[in-house]
């Protein structure tokens, strides 16, 4: 049987829990496999779930009329339904998978009741996630203004790296281009040139980081500031 308590040490926000604080959390949480484009909330309707990736990658994106714009990505740093902590039942945002794979479950309602009777770390460690959230967000804008596509999708790539633990992942490039906000033909080329100077292997909806160096010297430092901030908060005390 698969050993809960491991799964919550997967996740970097969970895994700085106390034992008696997991092993309190570990009786509402529900391990699940997340597939490809699985909704975690859309915009105005109320937040049922919140998840724990694992192994899997979520987008939360803004809906502009026709446009999907993603604003940050979440994986096994943090936790999918920050709102519900923050005290809203809905957001003008929408969350889904991008990147398959397992994640724990929970229900909002119970989350919330949680944090409320339990004196624990588990809401200063969401306040620190936040705050790495927020960081994103920022440096994402500024990044998407001033750095060059082939600079975004070094870092992107490189973060849904961190956020999966694994150098290979399910990614189409239709889907990259739509985080990315540009035409698929741009990723493509993008993709191409990465796979001959040797920094990524790519077929058939399957990405593989070949050389994560190389990589990171190509992309811009938003990466590692956002890393290292998610870092920081994250192994603090």
């Amino acid at each position: 049987m698969r050993d809960i308590d491991d799964d919550l040490r997967r996740n970097r926000l969970l895994a700085g829990l106390d034992d008696d604080e997991r092993a309190r959390l570990a009786q509402l949480l529900e391990p699940v496999e997340v597939t490809l484009r699985t909704p975690v909330y859309d915009p105005g309707v109320a937040i049922e779930h919140v998840y724990f990736p694992l192994r899997c990658v979520f987008s939360l994106v803004a809906v502009v009329g026709d446009d999907v714009i993603e604003v940050s990505t979440i994986g096994n740093e943090g936790m999918v339904g920050l709102p519900v902590f923050l005290g809203a039942a809905v957001s003008p945002n929408s969350a889904f998978c991008q990147v398959p794979g397992p994640a724990l479950r929970m229900r909002a309602a119970e989350l919330v009741s949680f944090l409320a009777h339990f004196d624990g770390t588990m809401h200063s460690r969401l306040h620190r996630y936040t705050q790495a959230t927020i960081v994103q967000l920022a440096q994402s804008v500024a990044c998407n203004q001033l750095h060059t596509t082939h600079q975004r999708t070094a870092r992107w790539l490189l973060m849904t790296r961190d956020r999966v633990d694994e150098d290979t992942f399910t990614l189409t490039q239709e889907f990259l281009a739509q985080m990315l906000g540009v035409r698929r033909a741009t990723v493509s080329g993008i993709a191409a040139e990465f796979q001959a100077e040797g920094l990524i292997a790519y077929n058939r909806g399957t990405m593989s980081i070949t050389d994560a160096a190389g990589l990171e010297a190509l992309s811009c430092e938003c990466y590692r500031v956002i890393q290292d901030e998610y870092d920081q908060l994250l192994d603090a005390e």
